[in-house]
């Protein structure tokens, strides 16, 4: 169609037929738009533009360059995507992968691969932090004081007792896919298997027992009995450590428990003094009674063995005495007299032919003697008394009397 009007000329303005003048604004060409975009991506990986000399086809319009610059903007993007699905895990960790949201393996630490977003994802879970929960109190932090849960901490003993009990327990994770897959709140399933298996163990207890010597015990079997129920659930988590931190009775009856553990120490007192003393009497008793018998046993012991010697030398003495009477006689007398003499420091000594009396001085006689220091014993006086009474000045005969008597 021609841009000239019927009367064959043309239409001021260079005027289109559809009324658009000079300044109408037409469509831009869609060649020239991608022409123009393909440049400028060239321009930036370090290409040429579009003037840079490049063959063009009888149209005008450039021929493979553009297509080449696509590709490696292809290649590039999946490039970037690939890489995108490296993934490291650290030492403390265990890496779970998921293929659109199914669970596939489990990585140790180390660098690893998979197929990136939407294909694949993975889980980090950190298996060696130690955990911790608290059963019948919070800790509020900081200088705040700790804060107690009655609905936890209260709890029914064996003994029909209510006690005011609480408990740490600490925890970490041992099985990275039980722990994300198998339930849906691990530690809030942790949490609830404790309280049950605490008042398990308080209920099979008596108050004394936990509240005296029974805390390491109870302790342990709590433990054991979390660890079975968490087993039981699939949780993933290992129980570390069972701690009860308190253990006493509500604040309503703390002072008649007062009461009742003031009487208890005093009586313990009472037994312990009580065996103490009998500790130190029997023993005592015991030792004194040993000695006694001991000492008459000895003395038995001594009397029989006297009186066998007594009875073995008058055997002998009665053999000489039947050989030689006379002589067996006055050896008699002279080891009575003898006997006799040695225990008296005076003797007084009667003469058949004269009225006076022989007095002799028997402990002078021996100072004397000590003090001259003579080469006779001291019983040489005694033999000098023998001897003057076998010469006459003393009685030779056994019927001789004192004038004494």
């Amino acid at each position: 169609m021609g841009w000239d009007d019927d009367s064959g000329r043309k239409r001021p303005g260079n005027s289109d037929p559809w009324g658009g003048g000079k300044n109408s604004q037409q469509p831009p060409d869609l060649d020239e738009v991608i022409k123009k975009l393909q440049g400028s991506i060239s321009q930036i990986f370090g290409g040429k533009g579009s003037g840079g000399g490049g063959s063009t086809s009888p149209s005008g319009k450039s021929g493979g360059g553009g297509m080449i610059g696509a590709g490696t903007i292809v290649g590039l993007l999946v490039a970037v995507w690939m890489l995108s699905g490296i993934y490291i895990v650290d030492p403390a960790e265990r890496g779970v992968e998921l293929y659109f949201g199914k669970y596939f393996t489990s990585t140790m630490p180390g660098p690893h691969w998979v197929p990136p977003y939407p294909i694949a994802s993975v889980e980090k879970v950190n298996v060696e932090e130690i955990r911790n929960i608290e059963i019948g109190y919070r800790s509020r932090g900081g200088t705040q004081s700790v804060g107690s849960v009655p609905r936890e901490s209260l709890m029914l003993t064996k003994d029909e007792n209510i006690i005011d009990i609480k408990f740490a327990v600490q925890y970490r994770v041992k099985d990275a896919k039980n722990y994300l897959f198998s339930v849906l709140n691990p530690d809030l399933t942790l949490r609830q298997a404790t309280e049950s298996a605490v008042r398990d163990v308080i209920g099979k207890s008596n108050m004394d027992y936990v509240l005296t010597e029974g805390r390491a015990d109870i302790a342990s079997r709590a433990r054991d009995l979390i660890q079975i129920i968490t087993d039981r659930y699939n949780t993933g988590l290992d129980v570390t450590t069972v701690n009860m931190q308190d253990a006493q009775p509500p604040d309503q009856v703390q002072g008649s428990f007062a009461d009742v553990v003031k009487a208890r120490e005093d009586k313990q007192r009472l037994i312990n003094e009580s065996e103490a003393y009998s500790n130190d009497i029997i023993p005592r008793a015991r030792g004194a009674s040993a000695r006694i018998v001991a000492e008459a046993e000895a003395y038995r012991e001594q009397v029989i063995v006297r009186a066998d010697g007594e009875a073995s030398r008058f055997n002998q003495v009665l053999a000489e005495y039947e050989k030689a009477p006379e002589v067996t006689r006055k050896r008699l007398y002279i080891d009575s007299m003898e006997t006799v003499l040695s225990r008296s420091s005076k003797v007084m000594i009667d003469v058949d032919s004269g009225n006076s009396l022989l007095y002799l001085p028997l402990d002078k006689m021996v100072q004397r003697g000590t003090t001259t220091r003579t080469s006779s014993p001291a019983g040489s006086v005694v033999n000098k008394v023998r001897t003057t009474r076998d010469s006459g000045g003393s009685p030779s005969r056994p019927d001789q009397r004192s004038r004494g008597r």
